[in-house]
């Protein structure tokens, strides 16, 4: 169960290179650089169906030199701090998962829109990673990874858009697609598509954080478990918590994690499920009765600045196996301060970042609806 939520992505479908060729990256709003693994593969994780991309067979397809912006601009490249003119730029990018790929700068041309990529919007050139050595935790349905961070290398920052949204749809729905919108028609579909929402829209500010200039801030108050704010101080919360896409589970520091725990374990009034039994540390072993009677669960609401109460919905955060007849609160503890707001509490979430003017919009919608609209 564990393996299946922690490894819960969204992902983007584009083609690279002329002729185009299709890649699915995994939509991360908590890192920068845009990359696909790339023959000859040196060492990569296994992909699924889709080839790997050749740079050679594309006619557009070059790659970056040292001198290059953004190639300098990374911060490990094999161009040291000097100037090497035309010298091919190979990088090292890492994640906090310890996933690491390495690989030339190189620019194509992405085009992007359609499920099958017929028809999408004019191509533009993109500067992105060819990785030759890919080591980590990823799918066999991924080929790579989108950053959409606040960074000079981040797809909305090289599309030069002031906005974009995103409205994933349940993990356990196979057949629709999610909705990722970039540029002005992100807002204009907030506001325009009021029959997929289910609730009102809810604005905070997104904070930038200059020791960690990629990442989504918000300024969380506080977390409520039914109606019983959890005992945590303020300051623990307001300038450590992200939005980040390309996390699966919502993570907290150890103390906050163990105080949230606490009100839902004096709450929910079921026996903790054995150990060894599910993956998850916050579970619950269901009676017999819950096959026919689904146990009551507290709320779970993340408070924002501006009045904006993030009322999670129960698939949200609770995870029911009544095979195992175990429920879990699909959340997690994580070393460190900071706090994690992962896909896996944003799924059915329309959310909106307007980079122009630094606020995060939200409201609970039917995303397979909305995409249907499209």
């Amino acid at each position: 169960m564990r393996q299946q939520l922690v490894t819960l992505l969204y992902l983007v479908h584009v083609s690279v290179g002329t002729p185009p060729r299709p890649v699915a990256l995994t939509l991360d709003t908590g890192s920068d650089l845009v990359w696909t693994q790339c023959a000859p593969c040196l060492d990569c994780f296994e992909q699924g169906a889709a080839p790997v991309l050749d740079p050679a067979a594309s006619s557009t397809h070059a790659a970056l030199p040292c001198d290059a912006p953004l190639c300098r601009a990374l911060p490990f490249t094999s161009c040291g701090g000097r100037s090497w003119g035309d010298r091919s730029c190979v990088y090292v990018y890492h994640y906090g998962d310890r996933s690491l790929t390495v690989g030339q700068l190189a620019t194509d041309s992405f085009t992007f829109g359609g499920d099958d990529n017929a028809g999408g919007l004019a191509a533009r050139r993109v500067t992105f990673g060819c990785g030759h050595i890919n080591k980590g935790i990823f799918q066999a349905n991924e080929t790579g990874i989108a950053g959409f961070g606040r960074g000079r290398w981040s797809l909305p920052s090289q599309l030069n858009v002031t906005s974009f949204s995103y409205c994933f749809t349940s993990m356990f729905d196979t057949k629709s697609s999610s909705v990722v919108t970039l540029g002005a028609a992100a807002a204009e579909l907030l506001h325009t598509h009021h029959a997929a929402h289910t609730g009102d829209v809810r604005t905070t500010r997104l904070i930038k954080n200059p020791s960690q200039p990629s990442l989504y801030f918000v300024p969380l108050r506080g977390i409520s478990v039914g109606g019983a704010r959890v005992a945590v101080p303020e300051s623990r919360l307001r300038s450590s918590t992200i939005i980040d896409s390309g996390a699966s589970i919502t993570t907290l520091p150890e103390d906050v994690y163990e105080a949230v725990k606490a009100e839902f374990v004096s709450q929910v009034g079921l026996p903790a499920a054995a150990a060894g039994s599910a993956a998850l540390d916050l579970c619950f072993a269901l009676p017999v009765a819950a096959l026919w009677r689904r146990p009551a669960v507290p709320a779970l609401t993340l408070h924002l600045d501006g009045g904006a109460d993030w009322e999670l919905p129960r698939g949200n955060y609770v995870f029911e196996d009544y095979a195992a007849r175990v429920l879990c609160v699909v959340l997690d503890a994580a070393a460190g301060e900071q706090v994690v707001i992962g896909n896996y509490q944003q799924q059915n979430t329309h959310v909106v970042y307007d980079l122009e003017n630094d606020v995060l919009s939200f409201a609970p919608a039917r995303c397979d609806k909305l995409a249907a609209s499209l």
